[in-house]
């Protein structure tokens, strides 16, 4: 288990990297039991329910500010939900599992994703929309910008990466709301990637070479952009974001939660400022995380997990032996 020096910050001990890993590990394990079998809701509260109880071996004493379920009337860890054994106060921000419907129809790029920083460093992002862009990293500061017009982001990422508009790849889930951003694309010559769900992978997507996605645009979730901002945090990239209300009363909640300007673009320090870690674990396949792989009496994963003090970005294959890990962790 990780001792943390309250003193020395949230990343002074390395070891509570590994405790992260377990805890997407478990959220993962649990959600592997309802691949395919078309419920959504219960796929999500089990890795819910696994998460919540792994992070109860975790020697922190967290304050969960961005949760999950809401928009859903799903399970939830909510927020203000205080969790963990017991050590440093820290913010946790969580998505046991990003792609729901994904996990349920046996689709690609399911994950169980978590991350930490010190307290007050996460945007407190309301269960609402975000609009959001996102780049890898290696590119000139401000290439893109939320506020530019699509056919401009687009000529300025093909200037930077030094290539053509058509050898770029948009990033974008597969909404209505999202049909005039589609046509954009096409009709400035770039090539699209539609998801279905789980634009935190979406936006991660950015960093990763071996994804072939150059940007990352539309709305989706705003927990789930500050979740991706703090995975960028550590890995590298450019994003912005900006919050999309539809009435007065999530106004006022946003207020309540701190958001002073409803109107404000947030830069990727704003969404996810300080010492950031950043853990997920592979419910289904997809180009960063291989899927949970089941047998008889045991399981594998796989997971990343990274810190942005370092920069270090480690992928962790865990092989579990239900015979001998608490059945909490699996079921």
């Amino acid at each position: 288990m990780a001792q943390i020096d309250p003193k020395a910050g949230l990343v002074a001990d390395r070891n509570l990297a590994l405790e992260l890993v377990r805890v997407t590990e478990a959220a993962a394990l649990a959600a592997s039991r309802w691949i395919g079998r078309g419920d959504k809701n219960a796929a999500d509260g089990a890795a819910v329910d696994a998460m919540r109880k792994a992070f109860d071996t975790v020697a922190i004493s967290g304050t969960v500010v961005i949760g999950e379920g809401e928009m859903d009337e799903a399970p939830m860890l909510y927020i203000g939900e205080r969790i963990g054994l017991g050590g440093p106060s820290v913010d946790i921000a969580v998505d046991p599992l990003e792609g729901t419907s994904i996990t349920a129809k046996g689709g690609p790029n399911a994950i169980a994703t978590v991350a930490l920083a010190e307290h007050g460093c996460f945007l407190h992002a309301p269960d609402i929309y975000m609009e959001k862009i996102a780049v890898g990293p290696g590119l000139p500061e401000g290439v893109v910008d939320l506020d530019a017009p699509v056919e401009t982001n687009l000529r300025e990422l093909a200037r930077a990466k030094k290539c053509e508009v058509g050898d770029l790849m948009v990033c974008t889930l597969d909404r209505d709301r999202h049909r005039d951003l589609i046509k954009a694309c096409r009709a400035a010559g770039a090539r699209i990637m539609l998801i279905g769900d789980g634009d935190v992978a979406g936006v991660i997507a950015v960093s990763q070479p071996e994804a072939g996605v150059d940007i990352y645009l539309g709305s989706g979730g705003a927990p789930e952009g500050v979740l991706a901002a703090a995975a960028l945090r550590c890995i590298g990239g450019q994003m912005q974001g900006r919050l999309l209300f539809e009435n007065e009363e999530q106004i006022t909640r946003a207020r309540d939660m701190g958001v002073t300007d409803p109107q404000r673009k947030y830069g990727i320090f704003d969404m996810a400022r300080g010492e950031v870690m950043f853990a997920a674990t592979g419910v289904t396949t997809g180009p960063m995380l291989r899927g949970v792989r089941r047998f008889a009496g045991g399981a594998v994963t796989h997971s990343i997990v990274m810190r942005s003090k370092s920069g270090t970005v480690r992928y962790v294959e865990g092989h579990h032996n239900f015979a001998l890990k608490p059945t909490a962790f699996v079921a």
